[in-house]
């Protein structure tokens, strides 16, 4: 599939996954391809999304607004409120096994091996096959990052989806404006 991406798309999902490691997951998720695909804020169909305000920064913004609130990262504030001192975990579970034992580590894969690739999520996955299809359905013998933001609209869900909606974009109207921009 990879083989029909044109540079700037393989760049999108090689941005994709770096901004997945960042964040330290070990998945590539919908969130992580909107992300890839602002960092190529000149590709017209791209361009789409910048010109209704939704830039990289902002976007990761959101993601990680979005990610916080579903309880995807601890605040210390919230357990102190219950009586946990987050502080005094970290160390005592420090003390008892290592400085950093409570960090994901990077690139382990579980049972001793490296992990050399990040997996995509079931929606990404479906992101990107979408993508695939809005190429063949305009007859374009390549994919663009167009493409590939088309596919994440048309995935139906996602994070991705979210951002784009709380940005006050309307959906099918972007798709149309995705389509008529030269992808």
């Amino acid at each position: 599939m990879f083989e029909r991406f044109t540079q700037a798309a393989r760049s999108t999902v090689v941005a994709a996954t770096e901004e997945a490691r960042g964040m330290r997951h070990d998945f590539v998720g919908t969130e992580h391809l909107l992300l890839g695909l602002l960092h190529q804020p000149d590709s017209p169909g791209v361009a789409v999304l910048v010109r209704h305000g939704l830039d990289l920064d902002t976007a990761g913004a959101a993601v990680q607004r979005l990610l916080r609130v579903g309880g995807e990262e601890l605040d210390g504030d919230a357990l102190g409120a219950i009586g946990i001192d987050l502080d005094a975990v970290t160390e005592r579970v420090e003390a008892a096994f290592g400085a950093g034992a409570l960090s994901r580590p990077s690139g382990a894969a579980g049972r001793g091996r490296a992990r050399t690739r990040t997996p995509f999520t079931e929606r990404a996955k479906r992101s990107l096959a979408l993508s695939l299809r809005a190429a063949q359905g305009r007859k374009d013998d390549h994919l663009g990052p167009g493409h590939l933001l088309l596919g994440l609209i048309r995935e139906g869900g996602g994070l991705a989806r979210v951002v784009l909606r709380e940005h006050g974009l309307d959906l099918a109207e972007l798709e149309r404006a995705v389509e008529a921009a030269p992808i």
